[in-house]
């Protein structure tokens, strides 16, 4: 008899990826009982069904069958489904990876009837508003009571928005696991080189392309498409996104793709086909967050086709370059690392700062720990105060050279919620860090508790 019902919710292809590792962690577990709830955002059995065979992932308990939509139809939908499927399990923790509609639905139907939410893949910021997976990874990340981060500066970016650190988690990022797991049995099953004849000596460059901002956009689509097609030194494989399809269609760019000699176009693939592929391209070109994770995990080179990206480390480690939209800047790059191979090799030579391939375990651990202490939906009073308060003050010299841990247990209704060094660096207040001279911290509590802690000597 489990003692825990947690309920895992997908929709998407890079959701069932990025959660499977989770949930294969959370199975182990005597204590839990799994429940694993489908949205039907991607419908198509080639972007859905397809990765549940192949990864051996068990037929979802419920499949709510969203469908399309547009993004007010698909949210309100799954919302409705999503409270009656959470009230219907009554589970202790409902989980959800990423930064689709699938998600920010999830998030919302678990808070407003007071069920925790974990969110993994937590703090990913690109600061552009424009894009509806920014405004959903927001939503979700303060909704959630167990944030995932997969990465420091992740984490940065969460506390910067409010969000308390004990609810925050630097984990790694469950992509990393997967590709790990994954690759040999892909390099294995996979025929995908014979089946699309590209067992020859020209370099192999991989294009995806789905985000709303590039597909539905007709000049910034003519302007990928008119790179690609100038692109004839290399062999380009286009697995072409039902979102995409039709207006390739529409703006008759699909007769001059499918007149390239150098270019591949195919259908959507599945995870193995898609894995082995990667692996074999010289670079990829993609407007996809989940790509240029699995990228920089597998070492190969990644232009990403937008202005901004929430994976800025893959940037700052040199293995992923922001090339935007425009013809003339996707080519220069691109020959850039088609011919010269020292620029190839460096953004090949760098240590993944995703992680280490155990994210799901750490995150699976974390969520049983947290249904052990008794995980709810905080209610906090301020008698005295009214509410609380945000201040910054400067270390009080009786805290220098304390942890914050010392200062939290003295202050129990004073939280610490962001630390600035000397320099201005910010750091996470990890319990075990000690307060420096001049540095600054951020409190979050009752004013007049706050103004006693300024006075400390």
């Amino acid at each position: 008899m489990s003692d825990y019902r947690i309920l895992t919710v997908v929709g998407t292809r890079p959701e069932i990826i990025k959660m499977v590792p989770v949930i294969r962690a959370l199975e182990k577990r005597a204590s839990v009982e799994l429940v694993i709830v489908h949205s039907g955002q991607h419908y198509d059995s080639e972007m859905s069904q397809v990765f549940f065979d192949e990864l051996g992932l068990r037929k979802p308990d419920v499949d709510i069958g969203v469908g399309s939509g547009t993004h007010a139809q698909q949210t309100s939908k799954m919302l409705e489904e999503f409270e009656k499927v959470i009230e219907h399990f009554d589970p202790k923790l409902v989980l959800a990876e990423g930064d689709t509609n699938t998600v920010v639905a999830a998030s919302l139907a678990a808070i407003k009837i007071h069920v925790p939410f974990g969110h993994v893949e937590a703090g990913l910021r690109c600061y552009d508003r424009m894009m509806p997976e920014e405004i959903n990874r927001v939503i979700a990340d303060q909704c959630a009571q167990l944030c995932f981060a997969p990465t420091n500066k992740s984490a940065l970016n969460l506390l910067r928005e409010g969000i308390y650190p004990y609810r925050i988690f630097v984990t790694g990022n469950t992509v990393v696991d997967a590709c790990l797991e994954n690759l040999k049995k892909a390099e294995q099953s996979s025929k995908i080189m014979t089946k699309l004849d590209l067992n020859h000596k020209r370099p192999i460059v991989l294009l995806t392309l789905h985000r709303s901002e590039n597909v539905d956009d007709v000049h910034k689509l003519q302007s990928i498409m008119e790179a690609a097609l100038q692109l004839n030194e290399c062999t380009i494989v286009y697995p072409v996104h039902p979102r995409a399809q039709k207006n390739i269609a529409t703006t008759g760019l699909i007769h001059d793709l499918e007149k390239a000699e150098h270019i591949c176009l195919t259908r959507p693939l599945g995870y193995f086909d898609f894995l082995c592929l990667l692996s074999k391209s010289l670079f990829v070109l993609t407007d996809s967050g989940g790509v240029q994770e699995e990228a920089v995990t597998l070492r190969i080179p990644c232009l990403t086709l937008r202005h901004s990206t929430e994976r800025p480390e893959t940037v700052s480690v040199g293995a992923n370059i922001i090339v935007g939209t425009e013809t003339s800047r996707i080519l220069y790059l691109s020959r850039k690392l088609l011919n010269e191979p020292k620029t190839l090799r460096l953004m090949k030579t760098i240590n993944n700062p995703l992680g280490d391939g155990r994210a799901g375990e750490r995150i699976a651990e974390i969520c049983v720990e947290a249904c052990e202490q008794g995980l709810t939906v905080e209610s906090p009073a301020y008698y005295e105060t009214g509410s609380a308060d945000y201040v910054s003050i400067e270390v009080p010299r009786g805290l220098i050279g304390k942890d914050i841990m010392f200062l939290q247990t003295d202050h129990p209704s004073v939280l610490v919620t962001n630390v600035y060094d000397s320099k201005g660096t910010p750091l996470f207040p990890r319990p075990d860090l000690k307060l420096g001279k001049k540095w600054l911290i951020s409190l979050f509590g009752p004013l007049n508790e706050i103004e006693g802690l300024r006075k400390m000597t």
